[in-house]
């Protein structure tokens, strides 16, 4: 199945992408995941959206062609990144490449909570008209203290963490079959 994964934080040591990372070189076997980039994404603007710059159309087609969505957000003030509500915001326009694709979140930050509040947040973003992607539920992954959770080389160390990522991974699989 191929994936893309939206990652919210484009920090260079970021948590999250050391978690879609992880889940790219993990499940190489049983998915196609292509993490993308959102540095050269520009600020959504409604003016230029019919003309968008290249970097929103490679963008846009990378999720077009995709089978499945998995989005990994920090959580910033509670809420989601603004990176990412500016991705969904070119998401969200003119051709509405989001609409009926199924995605999955997940989330770690260095907090007991990993990122619920965000999560939250990021489901009913997911569910708004522009959008419209079917979500699994039951499958959660807030990944709380993730500082202590992976090595040096991005490796995720938490073995009950991995566990859990190799039940919800196949969860995903079994369940987004029925959208592709």
């Amino acid at each position: 199945m191929k994936v893309v994964a939206i990652v919210g934080s484009i920090r260079k040591e970021s948590y999250n992408m050391q978690l879609a990372q992880f889940i790219q070189k993990r499940y190489t076997e049983k998915l196609d995941l292509e993490v993308l980039s959102l540095k050269d994404l520009p600020m959504y603007n409604q003016d230029i959206e019919n003309e968008a710059p290249q970097a929103v159309l490679d963008f846009k087609a990378k999720v077009k062609a995709a089978d499945a969505v998995l989005w990994v957000t920090p959580e910033y003030n509670g809420t989601v990144p603004g990176v990412m509500v500016n991705a969904i915001d070119w998401l969200s326009r003119v051709d509405k490449v989001m609409i009926g694709k199924p995605s999955i979140i997940m989330g770690a930050s260095m907090g007991n909570l990993g990122t619920v509040k965000a999560q939250l947040h990021l489901r009913d973003i997911l569910f708004s008209p522009g959008i419209n992607s079917p979500l699994l539920s039951g499958n959660d992954v807030y990944i709380g203290a993730v500082h202590t959770k992976f090595d040096e080389q991005g490796n995720l160390t938490d073995e009950g963490t991995v566990k859990f990522l190799d039940v919800v991974i196949d969860n995903f699989l079994s369940w987004a079959k029925k959208y592709v």
